[in-house]
């Protein structure tokens, strides 16, 4: 590319862009900022005591008015009055995801201790970033969310929209694979298993604003690589939902649905 066309391609790349980095804060900042919110969460160095906790907090508070502060009009948006919203929040974030770390180590039979789950599991990491781009979402802050949710769809594979609405407990086994929709509801002591898809069952821009995806109410088990599709579809409590099963209407509490294929073994004599 001769120099004169590569210097026009660099500044029509400059003025496209320069907009949007004005409305989109640094990924790099964004991912920092949750790696020590949750090393304060759940701190794995033995060095950290409670008399320096405070001076943890405080920086990474001004980390996020900053981060916000850097894309944000403050005439569109209370910065300093979301921050304190979210922050009033840790301790319920905090007490939810110690809940589901609970819930996690009595579901799976090979987790050694509640505390192996929060440094280890890949589920529960993602449903504590969920929790914290779903309070950052509630105090009417954008982008951010979903940055740190396509973090951890990077990290752990599990892809959950930062506006889907989970209860506590909540469970995620062996999550690689899984997609939780924007609308989807889910209730109290659900486990989901990899490969799962809560989702739309259609893809329209004008249905932005409808219920899409499903509702899954209290103590439902949805085992490997079974869809469910659909804003209407609901299913029932205490239902349990095995693997491979395709969904796209509802189910009354007590269900138990499975798909219907059959696998055939043969043993053949002298073949070993």
């Amino acid at each position: 590319m001769k120099d004169d066309k590569f210097d026009s391609f660099i500044e029509l790349l400059y003025q496209t862009h320069r907009a949007e980095w004005e409305a989109t804060p640094s990924i790099r900042d964004c991912v920092g900022w949750l790696s020590d919110l949750f090393e304060f969460l759940f701190p794995n160095n033995r060095s950290n005591k409670l008399s320096i906790y405070g001076g943890h907090l405080k920086k990474n508070q001004i980390d996020l008015e900053n981060i916000l502060l850097s894309y944000l009009d403050s005439r569109d948006i209370d910065i300093q009055k979301a921050v304190n919203l979210f922050y009033d929040s840790l301790d319920e974030i905090y007490q939810n995801l110690r809940l589901d770390a609970s819930l996690i180590y009595d579901k799976d039979p090979a987790a050694t201790s509640v505390h192996e789950v929060i440094v280890s599991y890949p589920g529960f990491y993602a449903i504590a970033v969920y929790r914290i781009a779903n309070k950052l979402t509630q105090a009417a802050i954008p982008i951010l969310p979903r940055i740190l949710s396509e973090h951890a769809h990077g990290k752990t594979g599990v892809d959950i929209h930062p506006k889907a609405t989970i209860g506590v407990p909540f469970c995620i086994d062996h999550g690689t694979g899984i997609v939780i929709g924007a609308t989807t509801i889910i209730g109290k002591y659900v486990t989901i298993y990899q490969g799962v898809t809560l989702g739309a069952s259609q893809v329209s821009k004008e249905l932005s604003e409808t219920k899409r995806h499903p509702t899954v109410e209290d103590n439902v088990i949805i085992y490997a690589r079974s869809t469910i599709l659909g804003g209407r579809t609901l299913i029932g409590h205490h239902s349990i939902i095995g693997g491979s099963v395709f969904l796209t209407k509802s189910v009354q509490p007590y269900s138990h649905v499975f798909n219907t294929h059959q696998l055939r073994i043969e043993v053949k004599e002298g073949v070993q």
